[in-house]
């Protein structure tokens, strides 16, 4: 898959922006905060319809301006696409696909892969359970539809739940009626996560190896108490009803469970070091794009947003020789040091384009 055409107006500091990008590598020059990383955030948007960093979309919309829009030509598996975005606040945001405009943004997810490695990857580690879920509902969300029908369903359900218990609800039927429909969802989520952690630990590993070149030990583990079949969610939700009664909100699901991660048989956070987990989740992500290649029969977008920072030279070699084989189709990175796209563009046969990037706007500067 390849994004060819990005035309930009008012999304964070880029007022304005016509970009035609090569279909291989894509670099963008620049100090901090002057809009590197709001073009990946944009051509992130237009796959997910939402920020990598959980901003509003009120805030993404420059200061001073009343609305924002996004306009991408894709080619997708040899056939040319072209998707809309708008957002005018007090509206309902706008996507449309071939001029055609979706019911349910849901239904856009998935369509245009996309993987994004960025500093904030750290938070697999060093975060909550909440980020290493997140993780892992991205990516099966990309190439499962009826798992992201299920997460959908399982998390309206549990905010109606948490509320029965915020409004001291009493009633066992009312609460039985929507556990029922709870443990049905959950059961699927947790079989599809599950399947995707046996798949994903040994892809993983092997990236990891790659770019460290080590005899480290290093693992992923899906954390969940759902697949005993004798203590099902039913069960989990009896045994803790006054528990939750207590505290107001449902203690036991799978929106508790979690990833173990491990280097050498002890937890990657608390033995690694800042070379060490930069690698792991580097790895993880990787790993991400196999899986999703493999399974959605597209090369998703890579976006590297200034990942080499804390690494020494040798693991930014191994990354990009890894980065730039064939098994990766477009790339779009981002640095302050121009000496590692160089490195990357002397391993390349084919097209490149370089930007020098100021206040939100891009100067091509090579290709």
């Amino acid at each position: 898959m390849i994004l060819k055409h990005l035309i930009i107006n008012n999304f964070k500091n880029i007022s304005s922006a016509d970009i035609t990008f090569s279909t291989n590598i894509n670099g963008l020059i620049g100090n901090n905060g002057m809009g590197k990383s709001n073009l990946l955030d944009a051509i992130y948007y237009l796959s997910f319809c939402r920020s990598f960093n959980g901003m509003l979309d009120r805030q993404l919309i420059t200061n001073g301006e009343s609305f924002m829009m996004l306009h991408a030509q894709y080619d997708r598996a040899g056939t040319e696409e072209d998707i809309q975005f708008g957002f005018t606040p007090g509206r309902k945001k706008s996507l449309k696909r071939k001029g055609k405009e979706y019911s349910k943004l849901s239904q856009h997810i998935g369509l245009f892969p996309l993987v994004l490695i960025a500093p904030q990857d750290i938070n697999l580690i060093t975060g909550t359970s909440e980020d290493r879920r997140l993780f892992i509902d991205r990516i099966i969300s990309q190439s499962d539809k009826i798992y992201l029908e299920n997460l959908i369903k399982y998390n309206q359900l549990l905010e109606q739940r948490n509320k029965l218990l915020r409004d001291r609800q009493t009633n066992a039927v009312l609460y039985e009626a929507i556990e029922m429909q709870m443990q049905i969802a959950a059961n699927y989520i947790a079989k599809a996560r599950l399947a995707f952690v046996e798949k994903f630990a040994p892809i993983f590993n092997e990236y990891y190896n790659s770019i460290t070149d080590s005899t480290e030990k290093v693992s992923l583990k899906y954390v969940t108490t759902l697949l005993d079949s004798e203590n099902t969610l039913l069960k989990q939700f009896e045994s803790c009803r006054r528990k939750d009664e207590a505290v107001c909100h449902t203690t036991v699901g799978i929106h508790r469970d979690d990833i173990d991660m491990q280097l050498n048989d002890m937890p990657v956070k608390r033995v690694a070091s800042q070379g060490q987990c930069k690698s792991y989740v580097i790895s993880m992500r990787l790993a991400q794009y196999d899986f999703l290649r493999q399974s959605t029969n597209l090369h998703p977008l890579l976006l590297l947003d200034d990942i080499f920072d804390k690494l020494d030279s040798t693991r930014v070699e191994r990354i990009i020789d890894l980065v730039a084989g064939d098994k990766f189709g477009q790339i779009f990175i981002t640095d302050t040091n121009r000496s590692h796209l160089d490195s990357i563009m002397q391993h390349i046969d084919s097209d490149y384009k370089i930007w020098d990037v100021k206040n939100g706007q891009f100067n091509l500067i090579s290709q």
